[in-house]
């Protein structure tokens, strides 16, 4: 039936698919959010609340780019916070031990590829479901990590990367890492909406079988999207160390269903074949500003948790009661039997 609805939506106006959409819907909420947090709460409209918050949804909305790609093929990465904190420690534990920094930090990504590919591998050619395969990878990051580190904390980096990290760009009040993310962010919009490539994982989550009929190379382009996935979780481990000067085994803990739930709340469907990187992006700035205005509203952190739950929780209810109303009205009406005489 996802394949059906999708089809069909594609014969509406351009216009209404774009401004009669789940996406669009959470842009406008994010706007109305923030400008309502600028009126109400004190201090929201600072600009140093701006660095601030964009500087706390940095990593996840590096790692939303490529967990988007592969919740639209319908499968899934349980194991990217594990991957920023065993990336943090791979970075941390050789700086520890006098490699140059930037040596330490391309050996950080060179784990985080491994580690997509080892995902890539159990779910393509073992065939495996990805759920069970990130879950134990999830625990295996995780194990590594604390592992390797224990319970020490290494927090002598260089001062001019861990500045960097928190550095502005000259005259705004936007970071850096606001730099490499909008480079990334180009480079999956293309690939995602614009290439044969990006047809080809639409395709995979509407029908595998489809796809492969179709010419599209299932298994291949799900290896690339978990080794993008561990390469781009990586490179959120390196800034979440510099970040915070601290490289821990227990870093980034529970990011993943941070990253997961601005993904779904985005409007990408959990059944694959359906999404947009744009609806991502406002998801994550979404809860991000919430969970800033109620923080500067001193409301406590299980409060916001709930808040941002119960948020999820009605976007996913609202986008299946959407489909069956969809549904219900594309529904043929039956005809009444016809009386018959004897």
């Amino acid at each position: 039936m996802s394949d059906i609805r999708s089809i069909r939506d594609y014969n509406r106006p351009l216009w209404r698919r774009i401004l009669l959409s789940r996406e669009t819907a959470i842009v406008v909420l994010l706007l109305v959010v923030a400008l309502v947090s600028a009126i109400s709460v004190r201090g929201f409209g600072q600009p140093i609340t701006v660095t601030f918050l964009l500087l706390d949804v940095a990593p996840i909305l590096l790692i939303a780019l490529p967990m988007t790609l592969v919740m639209i093929t319908g499968e899934i990465d349980l194991s990217v916070g594990s991957m920023v904190g065993l990336s943090s420690v791979v970075t941390g534990a050789l700086v520890q031990a006098h490699v140059p920094f930037g040596l330490a930090a391309l050996a950080a990504l060179a784990v985080g590829v491994i580690g997509g590919a080892v995902n890539g591998f159990l779910v393509t050619v073992v065939g495996l479901p990805s759920l069970a395969v990130t879950i134990g990878t999830l625990a295996l990051f995780r194990g590594l990590a604390v592992g390797t580190l224990g319970t020490t904390a290494v927090t002598d980096f260089p001062a001019e990367w861990t500045a960097l990290a928190q550095a502005k760009i000259s005259g705004t009040t936007i970071p850096y890492i606001m730099v490499p993310f909008l480079i990334l962010l180009a480079v999956f919009a293309v690939v995602l909406h614009f290439t044969p490539f990006g047809r080809g994982i639409y395709a995979i989550g509407l029908s595998k079988d489809a796809a492969r009929f179709s010419g599209v190379h299932v298994e291949r382009t799900k290896m690339l999207l978990f080794v993008a996935s561990g390469l781009v979780a990586a490179l959120a481990g390196i800034f979440y160390t510099l970040r915070y000067g601290s490289a821990r085994g227990d870093n980034a803990t529970g990011l993943e269903l941070q990253v997961i739930a601005a993904v779904v709340l985005g409007g990408v469907s959990v059944f694959g074949g359906r999404g947009q990187l744009y609806g991502v992006v406002a998801a994550v700035l979404l809860i991000g500003t919430l969970s800033s205005a109620l923080r500067l509203a001193n409301v406590t952190s299980d409060v916001i948790n709930i808040i941002t739950g119960v948020l999820l929780v009605l976007s996913v209810v609202a986008a299946s009661l959407l489909t069956w109303l969809q549904r219900a009205r594309r529904r043929p009406i039956p005809r009444a039997a016809a009386l018959t005489a004897p």
